[in-house]
């Protein structure tokens, strides 16, 4: 083959590959405006409630998170009242998301956006992971919808789109590199969260709506990948927690504060699974990452050795209960 050969070869596959690009933006840009969801954090475009609202998503359904975003920002409508707040309050009102690490990160973060940014986020990717609890996704998800800068972002389910659009499997850095090939330089914001969008509610993880999806003409899948299918087994445990309520007060212990899950929060007793014979007051499902737990709780005096406090019932949402502790004061009419 010819230089001149090559040459023009070269130049229709790039012609080809920007058209692509191009119809693609298109294509999928459109069907966002028409198909996104209401979604409070898309009322506009304030850097704080976007930060705020890519922490929460983290690795917790959009369903779980609309009620406790809405509570968050009435309680800390502004990242620096987040930043004078203890540690306790932040964490008492993340209670019931999970992952309280996130929590703890968001407030030191909060705090050195107002001490060394005088109040404001910085403006690209490079600069908002210098923040605490910040990652590549993170910070490329905030630049992009917050500062309209153009930066692609890949989760869980825009590498699902992109897996099937290319029809093979993407991982590490050739997977960012497409993203990035895709993501619109004029509305970077609008595209990354319409790839999510797509992911979440058309390109899904099993049966996914082909008929439906804006880009299927584009998709050199058109369905499920073979091979790429994950999935986990759960494990079975059950837990038994003691409810002791006696003058308006309820007995609750705290994990120490150098415990690597959930350090300083505030449970019910344990009990071991088989140390009383009293039929479960309440028993519910719990389900944390891949373990699903039968929780029984039972009406009987905390163990000798715990070691915890009388609560009065109008201070319990006030403090930082472990989730599962709040499932069970909620089934039990206690808050």
């Amino acid at each position: 083959m010819s230089v001149a050969e090559m040459t023009k070869r070269k130049a229709a596959k790039r012609e080809e590959t920007e058209s692509f690009v191009l119809e693609f933006r298109s294509h999928l840009l459109a069907w966002f405006d028409e198909n996104k969801r209401d979604l409070p954090w898309r009322k506009d475009r304030d850097p704080y409630r976007v930060w705020l609202s890519e922490i929460m998503l983290q690795q917790t359904r959009v369903a779980a998170v609309i009620d406790h975003y809405k509570r968050f920002l009435e309680r800390f409508p502004t990242v620096e009242k987040l930043a004078r707040a203890r540690e306790s309050t932040v964490l008492a009102a993340w209670s019931g998301l999970g992952y309280y690490r996130r929590a703890r990160m968001l407030h030191a973060a909060a705090k050195k956006v107002v001490s060394d940014f005088n109040g404001h986020f910085p403006s690209t990717a490079e600069g908002l992971r210098l923040l605490p609890g910040i990652g590549r996704y993170t910070s490329a998800a905030i630049a992009s919808i917050a500062f309209d800068q153009p930066a692609a972002v890949v989760d869980g389910n825009v590498e699902r789109v992109l897996q099937r659009v290319a029809g093979e499997v993407l991982a590490g850095e050739p997977l960012w590199q497409k993203a990035q090939e895709l993501v619109s330089p004029g509305r970077a914001g609008d595209f990354n969260q319409a790839m999510m969008e797509l992911g979440a509610t058309v390109c899904s993880p099993r049966q996914p709506k082909c008929l439906f999806c804006p880009v299927s003409a584009q998709c050199a899948t058109r369905g499920e990948m073979k091979g790429t299918g994950k999935t986990s087994r759960q494990n079975k445990r059950e837990l038994r927690y003691a409810f002791h309520s006696q003058n308006g007060s309820v007995f609750l212990v705290q994990r120490p504060i150098e415990a690597s899950l959930m350090p300083g929060m505030w449970e019910l007793p344990e009990m071991p699974t088989k140390s009383v014979s009293e039929a479960a007051w309440l028993t519910l499902r719990h389900s944390i990452t891949v373990t699903d737990y039968v929780v029984r709780v039972v009406k009987h005096e905390a163990p000798e050795e715990a070691t915890g406090q009388w609560v009065r019932k109008g201070r319990l949402t006030k403090l930082p209960l472990t989730g599962l502790t709040r499932k069970i004061l909620h089934a039990a009419k206690v808050i």
